[in-house]
């Protein structure tokens, strides 16, 4: 299917594809972003790179200048820094019929791109988006890893936990049809954060589609500490109720249930107090939960690692219930 012919079929076309990349402080994995970015196999010459600054303070900006191997390369500032006006202003000077969002903590196959491609051209989609392997460098981050990989860690995400192809609901990062922005608009600045889940909400909803290809894979490398993930975790919540506010429909039910977590930990006691033998419920919520953190916690790796992600679990869905909690009150953490 991805061969020879059809790289050169494209060569013939020239078709061009975009790929942009926001960057903030990403020093410690830029090189591996770029690498995988200069091994792909669709062709170099019908393809430009925009890497968008948002003014980091390490040694990021240096590494790409000094970077050899990719030709059509352009460093652009965002000056806000947040991702929302980084891909907007990436989307405006991008010249290609295709448009591939890439993330710089993440590594991508040496056919990602190719793939990518085909698939915008052999379905009626409007986005294209692959799977992740999520890994981490230290022992942290191996743990942490596993457990953005399961199904009790981020409920039904298909990208994270190896769905088959199909139509889905959202994709990360995405590969996009030039066309889509000029009928849905860009994507939206107020939003921080899940601004994939809001950006392919508004495609679905314009009667558009987002497709899900398992056979186009990319490596992510998560957070590489407890605190890393946890603050992950209490910011991504906390840009639930705003990503609602603006768009209801852009979020899944999987959202909502660190934050109904956290809010049953609140009420349940108080009911308890009023109502004993709603004590008998609240104690089968917490023996439930703690068997199955157990169960995905021992399911793999070392006694070690085991350990850490029984703690981890919990607080990384208390964390991201938290952090909804107070977005439910207008209160923003970033």
């Amino acid at each position: 299917m991805h061969n020879d012919a059809f790289r050169k079929e494209k060569m013939a076309q020239k078709i061009t594809v975009s790929i942009i990349i926001p960057v903030y402080n990403e020093s410690k994995y830029i090189i591996r972003c770029l690498d995988s970015v200069k091994r792909q196999t669709f062709p170099a010459e019908n393809t430009e790179l925009l890497i968008i600054d948002g003014n980091s303070t390490d040694d990021t900006v240096s590494k790409i200048r000094n970077y050899t191997g990719i030709d059509n390369l352009r460093i652009l500032i965002n000056e806000k820094r947040l991702v929302t006006y980084a891909l907007n202003i990436g989307i405006d000077n991008a010249r290609g019929e295709y448009v591939i969002r890439m993330d710089a903590h993440a590594e991508y196959a040496d056919d990602y791109v190719e793939k990518c491609v085909y698939y915008l051209e052999h379905t009626d989609a409007d986005n294209v988006g692959g799977t992740a392997e999520t890994r981490g460098i230290s022992f942290a981050g191996q743990a942490n890893a596993e457990l953005l990989s399961s199904k009790f860690g981020v409920g039904n995400s298909n990208f994270r936990t190896g769905g088959k192809s199909g139509y889905v609901d959202t994709v990360p990062f995405g590969a996009f049809r030039r066309t889509v922005f000029s009928k849905i608009g860009y994507f939206d600045p107020e939003l921080p954060r899940s601004e994939d889940n809001d950006y392919n909400s508004r495609i679905r909803a314009a009667g558009g589609k987002v497709y899900l290809a398992s056979d186009i894979h990319f490596t992510y490398y998560c957070r590489d500490t407890a605190g890393g993930l946890l603050d992950q975790g209490i910011k991504n919540g906390n840009a639930l109720f705003l990503t609602l506010r603006k768009n209801p429909r852009a979020m899944s039910l999987r959202h909502y249930i660190p934050f109904l977590f956290v809010l049953s930990h609140i009420v349940m006691p108080v009911l308890c107090a009023f109502f004993h033998p709603a004590v008998w419920l609240y104690a089968a919520e917490w023996i439930a939960y703690l068997l199955l953190d157990a169960i995905f916690s021992l399911s793999r790796g070392s006694l070690k690692r085991s350990l850490y992600k029984f703690v981890m679990y919990p607080l990384f869905h208390i964390s991201y219930g938290i952090g909804s909690l107070i977005g439910m009150f207008g209160i923003k953490l970033y």
